[in-house]
């Protein structure tokens, strides 16, 4: 069956569950699909970053990326860009991109940044982790489960119009000095006197951050691309407590800003000019439709803004159309201290096989895993709205040696302790905490399915999953009873890590409904 054309020439990459759905994986099949039509030859312009900032992870052919677009192995996209939607940190790109180029990837000629992007340091991640020890210390919460890479401090300085951005770079190291300084001196006040953080804390926050860009880095440390005390933040620290050494740090921010200076740039125009080409623009979103500042769950959001309007923001484009891919994998997973109503018991035989694959790609933490809620999937299609899913990670729930049988449950509603139902996520996360999710039981299959490329191909059980978990976001979605003409398309399953491990030929959503019976 030939896949259905892309509405528009933005596709947007973006997740609709609470993160970590596999999106970096999709870029390139998008890509491929888009060659595939036009004779093998590319029709992407450019693949842009559009929030977030070193917090989002993404895997692409097998790389661990967090700043640069997963099109880093597609060699023949000219543009990898950054939005202004993104924070980032310079050093941070060149930890990042170094390994990459010593490997053979070509970045440096096509990365490029926009002007308005704006620099974050070391003091945004200092803040980050006070503010976790503000909150477990002063005010005695549970910490948000923050990545520490300094993101909400850095999208707090836009708010306060204190931004410092990439085109700083371009102009004169005076001016720069001044504004660093002036953050660098705020924000240590603030950790002081506000987050009343004690001198033993202060110092345990650069071994903390040393211990975790190592860790981060153990690949590029191991060839001899870096040396250890590149990622030593201990060597920043002011002779008394609540003190840095401000100008090594200034200096050493400026030299990394200054490594890419030939790559700051007006991304706005670029995407203009590619699409006045007959180019497509692929917009690559960090996190989740529900990790977004503002349709999340405070405090278990990220800093910016995660769905498809923030691309016209980002790339300070004017509103247009837009093609939505949106991404799940075939069970959930949460990280942080997220609320779960539908996590695994601790002992489940799937939920031990599951958490041995799910690690986070930035900062490496442990995954709590879950069965599939469409009610979080078909209320991002409802208030977000996308044309085409992609499900990942099927192959996951076969039977195996953890796993040797037992029925899937599929989440379809939730139900509160008086017995009603909802079809829908409450906005008052109090209510939301105290409902229980309705489940429909479904036999599962033993069958290895990582080498199937056909639809049809699949076990019976596995089409059947697959069915009902698409009934249940369109039932979520359209509760209403007022259905579009045309449903959401599932063009893609994953039923393997690698990029070729794809299921494209799967039937329409009104067939896939006929599968899953009323």
């Amino acid at each position: 069956m030939a896949l259905l054309p892309f509405m528009s020439r933005i596709i947007a990459d973006v997740g609709i569950s609470m993160g970590d759905e596999g999106k970096g994986r999709l870029i390139c099949e998008v890509i491929n699909e888009l060659r595939q039509t036009n004779d093998g030859i590319n029709r992407v312009g450019a693949v842009m970053k559009v929030n977030g900032g070193a917090n989002s992870g993404h895997t692409a052919g097998g790389l661990k990326l967090n700043l640069i677009p997963a099109a880093v192995i597609n060699a023949d996209v000219p543009y990898l860009a950054i939005g202004s939607g993104v924070v980032a940190d310079p050093r941070k790109f060149k930890w990042e991109i170094n390994p990459l180029e010593k490997n053979g990837f070509n970045i440096m000629s096509r990365l490029l940044i926009d002007e308005r992007t704006q620099v974050s340091d070391l003091s945004h991640r200092l803040l980050d982790l006070a503010w976790e020890d503000y909150r477990a210390n002063i005010l005695h919460e549970t910490p948000r489960g923050s990545t520490g890479r300094g993101i909400t401090p850095a999208f707090s300085d836009e708010v306060g119009q204190r931004q410092i951005y990439y085109c700083d770079f371009k102009g004169n190291k005076d001016a720069f000095v001044q504004k660093l300084t002036q953050r660098i001196n705020r924000v240590l006040l603030t950790i002081q006197h506000v987050c009343q953080v004690s001198p033993e804390s202060w110092n345990s926050f650069f071994e903390v951050l040393t211990n975790a860009e190592i860790r981060a880095n153990a690949s590029s440390l191991e060839a001899n691309i870096f040396k250890k005390d590149e990622f030593d933040f201990q060597q920043y620290m002011g002779s008394s407590p609540f003190t840095l050494d401000n100008d090594a740090l200034i200096d050493i921010y400026w030299e990394a800003g200054l490594i890419f200076k030939n790559n700051i740039g007006d991304v706005r125009e670029m995407i203009l000019r590619e699409l006045n080409n007959n180019r497509f623009i692929i917009g690559e979103f960090g996190q989740s439709y529900w990790l977004d500042k503002r349709h999340g769950f405070s405090p278990n959001v990220t800093a910016s803004h995660t769905f498809t309007p923030e691309f016209f923001q980002s790339a300070g484009i004017p509103l247009q159309p837009l093609h939505t891919i949106g991404v799940c994998k075939a069970y959930d997973t949460k990280v942080g201290t997220h609320v779960f109503l539908t996590q695994f018991p601790e002992n489940h035989p799937l939920a031990v096989k599951l958490k041995a694959l799910e690690f986070g790609t930035s900062t490496g933490r442990q995954r709590m895993v879950g069965w599939c809620d469409t009610v979080e999937k078909g209320e991002a299609l409802r208030y977000g709205g996308y044309q085409d899913l992609m499900i990942n990670k099927l192959d996951a729930l076969s039977y195996s040696k953890q796993w040797q049988g037992g029925e899937l449950l599929i989440c379809i509603a939730y139900r509160d302790a008086g017995g009603k139902l909802y079809y829908q996520l409450p906005r008052d996360d109090t209510v939301r905490r105290l409902l229980q999710p309705v489940y429909v039981q479904l036999p599962g299959w033993e069958e290895d399915i990582s080498a199937i490329r056909n639809f049809e191909n699949l076990p019976d059980n596995a089409r059947r999953y697959i069915a009902i978990l698409m009934k249940g976001i369109i039932n979520v979605a359209y509760r209403d009873g007022t259905r579009p003409k045309t449903l959401p398309n599932l063009r893609y399953i994953g039923v393997g890590p690698d990029p070729s491990q794809i299921i494209r030929d799967v039937p329409q959503t009104e067939k896939l409904l006929a599968l899953a019976g009323s």
